[in-house]
């Protein structure tokens, strides 16, 4: 099922996906283009027809409410560094997350909140005051876990 067609698809999500990526990364005007182009992100050639990225997205797990996410922040947008995500997988793949390693287990303040029932803040605080990695996370060993 195409869902880009003709002169009617500027008002497709996929194309509002597609069209805020090209942006970002080409129109030295955009808002947020320093975070993107200005420092070297590029959209892969292929990618620059909307067509072709329309058949990786519906190939690739596009859904309404998903958001394209870049694997690896500082790569390229091209298929074998992107993929689609909700807001929540978005928030914890971004380049200013601090991510905390305790019993091999790597996350962000934020999953760590959650998968230890603490509130995110207090989290955020205990690192930023400079305490301990078992500090920050209340001193439970996650091995038992």
């Amino acid at each position: 099922m195409r869902l880009v067609k003709g002169k009617t698809f500027y008002d497709k999500p996929i194309y509002q996906s597609w069209r805020s990526m090209m942006d970002r990364c080409t129109r030295e005007r955009a808002g947020n283009f320093k975070y993107y182009g200005g420092r070297g992100v590029k959209v892969c050639d292929e990618w620059q027809n909307i067509e072709l990225f329309e058949i990786w997205a519906l190939e690739h797990g596009y859904e309404p409410g998903l958001t394209l996410d870049r694997i690896d922040n500082n790569g390229n947008y091209c298929p074998q560094n992107c993929r689609w995500a909700t807001k929540k997988e978005q928030a914890n793949n971004r380049r200013n997350n601090v991510r905390i390693e305790m019993d091999g287990q790597i996350h962000t303040l934020a999953e760590w909140a959650e998968l230890l029932g603490i509130n995110k803040n207090t989290l955020k605080n205990r690192y930023w005051r400079g305490l301990e990695t078992e500090r920050v996370l209340g001193g439970r060993n996650l091995c038992s876990k």
